[in-house]
């Protein structure tokens, strides 16, 4: 295991950047009313022209491709002046999610059939013509959490990618240690006025001194010194007289500050572990402490963010690295790839245990068929063709060049930040998330009517393998676009035991550096990476949360800077105090969209598209896409028309009946006007026999029989329902307090 020194006793604090989904903006001229639309609950309650309609939280069949639904709503119904009814109603409807609220509103919602189980087909009729009149058309917001306890979870369909799962370079410490991850060769960029350059493909603030040879890194409040990367790295006694001329303010604020202000000589530098590869940092707080996880034989290490198990029984130690597991007999390794066999002791970790996060890596668990299917359930944005195709470029250093994607007769571009394949004579641009076509490399583009299923081929092993998770379908004046976890580099990985999710690809695709004629320093341009980034995964976004005090202020070596070709100089990072209690990047570069701009908790693909292209879901319904009972979309949010009201305890049954379950478990049946104790007993038997059953006096009984496999549904509904208000009720929560996510 890794030492160094200890003297020094500054506590780090971990920082966060969220990779995933999903901030869009609205069309120009849309408002944007406070607080977004979301889930308020269930019964809903819709009233008009004397006449009230109360509908429970619909229960889920299908959801195929996670854009399509059809499902059953439990519904009682009471006319202008009259008697109260209860029924059914089947329905199928589009979806169109919003992961920045996580809620999924329905729209085009077709009532495929209603039943009113007590009343003949005469009084039927004019109650279910007012049932359709009253219910909302469209823009009908629920919680994705709901729809996701309310699918079987043990039959999540979804297709293992053949990620690349080689364990990364690990690097273990006792004591304060930082990681530099340097992409390749140094790539140095120079600092204006100064005789200074910095490394631009790196994850720290690194100054490189051409005169004396030297690099300077900041740590903190701190400058190290060395003469090669690799160290040894030193406190820095005397800076170049060059640093006093850096800006007091903006990007190099904080190197110009630790230059006028150098500790003192006793005050010892931290360890610093350097790679020219992504790899990963273990930080421990002194000796590793290990604490028992109850009804296993599992310890975890109670001293250190990351997540090191020891499993007792095996004598092996194991470690989660961007959603994967490894196994090794020591902490020196060597490591290998365990997500495929992992213990069931790790599938048994209680879900209150400050350890629980790693369940939704575990194959088999609940939190990883979650996990799984939120990862294929796409983020959806509407947005205007023409304003779209006004801002789809690609721009080339120098004249496009293009490299094969393997396995395929495609190709892809590899001077440009832009996702462009070349297929056959034509050329298709994956742009922050929207599919363009051109007969030309550089343009002009347009929205890509269609795309040509040899796009979703492209294998893992390819840089631009993301681009597969995204797909549209277009009007003449809209596109809308749905891109799933993949695009923000959320996979899938298949284990014996089921299905789980990682970060990346885990190839590493080495960057693009170009030097041009007449350039005094090279263009770099990263790739995304899997490792070096301290990926986390946050079940609340679903996505992956990067970033730690230990690996720098940029999350990733790719992130600090990025080539401008409108200027032809570098962009860099800055820095700013963040809500993280440590030091966090104000605008960092995004390899796996190719976008560059302010980094936050929902930063995504649609982000940068700017208010006169995207709308996101409750944008759309709020902006006139709504067809309520009362002609608005602002009943939705509780201010009138359609509101929550009552207790969520009615059921549509697959019979055809309605059920309710009241706080003691027991199920009753609505029949002829009121409600009646269903027989458990009776139940079981009716599944053999379909004959009434008799009671002891040889009467009928009171009670309604119901098939056994009825109840064994509407058990499952109730234990669905149960757990999707938990985790409806959780997410808003972490909303409240402010989508703060902590390791």
């Amino acid at each position: 295991m890794g030492k160094c020194h200890i003297a020094r006793t500054r506590a780090r604090t971990t920082i966060v950047v969220l990779v995933t989904v999903t901030l869009v903006q609205p069309f120009a001229g849309a408002q944007l009313p406070a607080p977004p639309m979301q889930d308020i609950g269930w019964p809903r309650q819709v009233a008009k022209n004397g006449a009230t309609l109360v509908y429970y939280q619909p229960q889920i069949d299908d959801w195929s491709d996670y854009k399509h639904l059809t499902g059953r709503v439990a519904f009682s119904l009471t006319p202008a002046g009259g008697k109260q009814a209860l029924g059914v109603a089947s329905f199928h409807a589009g979806t169109l999610v919003d992961k920045d609220t996580r809620t999924v509103f329905f729209r085009d919602i077709q009532i495929t059939d209603v039943r009113f189980a007590s009343l003949d087909a005469a009084l039927s009729m004019p109650l279910e013509q007012l049932f359709r009149e009253l219910i909302p058309a469209e823009g009908e917001p629920i919680s994705v959490d709901r729809l996701m306890a309310d699918l079987e979870q043990g039959i999540v369909a979804a297709q293992a990618v053949p990620l690349k799962n080689d364990p990364p370079p690990i690097f273990f410490s006792t004591g304060p240690a930082i990681l530099l991850i340097v992409d390749g060769d140094p790539v140095l960029a120079p600092i204006e006025n100064t005789d200074l350059w910095f490394v631009v493909n790196t994850n720290w603030n690194l100054l490189f001194d051409k005169s004396k040879k030297e690099y300077y890194l900041l740590d903190e409040d701190r400058l190290l010194t060395a003469k090669n990367l690799k160290g040894p790295w030193t406190q820095s006694q005397a800076v170049p007289k060059d640093m006093a001329k850096l800006p007091d303010g903006g990007t190099w604020i904080d190197v110009r500050k630790a230059a006028l202000s150098l500790p003192p000589p006793e005050d010892l530098a931290p360890n610093v572990f350097f790679s020219d590869v992504p790899a990963e940092l273990v930080l421990l707080k002194g000796n590793a402490i290990y604490k028992k996880i109850p009804g296993t034989q599992l310890h975890y290490a109670a001293n250190t963010e990351s997540d090191l198990f020891v499993d007792k029984s095996e004598k092996q130690y194991y470690i989660l690295l961007s959603g994967r597991w490894f196994r090794a007999t020591s902490v020196d390794g060597p490591w290998s790839y365990a997500g495929g066999n992992l213990p069931a002791d790790f599938s048994r970790i209680p879900s209150d245990s400050p350890k629980a996060r790693v369940l939704a890596s575990v194959a088999g668990t609940v939190e990883a068929a979650d996990a799984v299917m939120l990862a294929q359930i796409p983020t959806t944005a509407i947005l205007g063709r023409i304003d779209a195709e006004a801002q789809a470029k690609a721009t080339y250093d120098g004249d496009p060049q293009f490299k094969p994607i393997e396995d395929t007769a495609m190709q892809y571009a590899t001077n440009t930040q832009e996702k462009v394949i070349r297929n056959g004579d034509l050329y298709y641009m994956c742009f922050q998330a929207v599919w363009f076509m051109s007969t030309k490399p550089t343009g002009p583009w347009k929205v890509a009517d269609s795309v040509p299923e040899e796009i979703y081929t492209i294998p893992p092993s390819s840089p631009v393998y993301n681009v597969t998770y995204v797909t549209q379908t277009t009007t003449p004046t809209t596109v809308e676009s749905s891109s799933a976890a993949g695009y923000l580099g959320v996979f899938v990985v298949g284990a014996a035991a089921g299905p789980a999710i990682a970060f990346g690809t885990g190839y590493y695709y080495p960057p693009y550096v170009y030097w041009g004629a007449g350039l005094a320093y090279p263009i770099y341009r990263p790739w995304p990476v899997t490792y070096g980034t301290a990926a986390v995964y946050n079940p609340w976004t679903g996505g992956f949360a990067v970033g730690h005090a230990g690996y720098g202020p940029y999350a990733a070596a790719g992130g600090a800077a990025w080539y401008s070709p409108a200027t032809g100089r570098y962009g860099h990072a800055a820095t700013v105090q963040g809500w993280y209690g440590g030091r966090t990047a104000a605008s960092a570069y995004n390899p796996w969209t190719g976008t560059y701009g302010a980094t936050r908790q929902g930063h995504n693909a649609y982000a940068q598209w700017g208010t006169s292209a995207a709308v996101r879901g409750d944008q759309w319904a709020q902006a006139g896409h709504v067809s309520t009972a009362n002609g608005t979309a602002a009943g939705f949010r509780g201010q009138y028309g359609t509101i929550a009201k009552g207790a969520n305890y009615a059921y549509a049954g697959d019979d055809g009946n309605v059920y309710r379950k009241d706080s003691s478990g027991n199920w009753s049946k609505y029949r002829d006007g009121g409600w009646n104790r269903v027989d458990a007993y009776e139940a079981e038997q009716q599944k053999v026999q379909s004959v009434k059953q008799q009671n002891s006096f040889g009467q009928a009984s009171s009670r309604p029989a119901v098939q056994s496999d009825t109840m064994q549904r509407l058990n499952s509904s109730s234990q669905s329902r149960q757990r999707g208000q938990v985790q409806t009720q959780q997410f808003q929560k972490f909303r409240e307090g402010g989508g703060r996510f902590r390791r």
